[in-house]
């Protein structure tokens, strides 16, 4: 193989590799606003407060993401 073969190679599996991460965080997302009482979200909170941080912080910027737009279009 050249390395130009190397190269087109490497940029299809990242972008297949960005294409997966996004359509995993889309499910993510899909699954954590269906927590939409505000008992779903205290309860959401409290399993999410066993964790440290970096372990939730993807999770926390959906889920205060998807708080800031539910009072927005309120």
């Amino acid at each position: 193989m050249t390395r130009h073969d190397l190269s087109v190679k490497s940029l299809r599996s990242s972008l297949a590799t960005r294409r997966d991460a996004r359509t995993k965080r889309r499910s993510l997302e899909r699954q954590l606003a269906s927590y939409t009482s505000e008992s779903d979200r205290l309860e959401l909170d409290a399993i999410l407060s066993r964790h440290s941080t970096e372990e939730t912080s993807e999770l926390r910027s959906i889920i205060n993401r998807q708080a800031m737009d539910r009072l927005i279009h309120a």
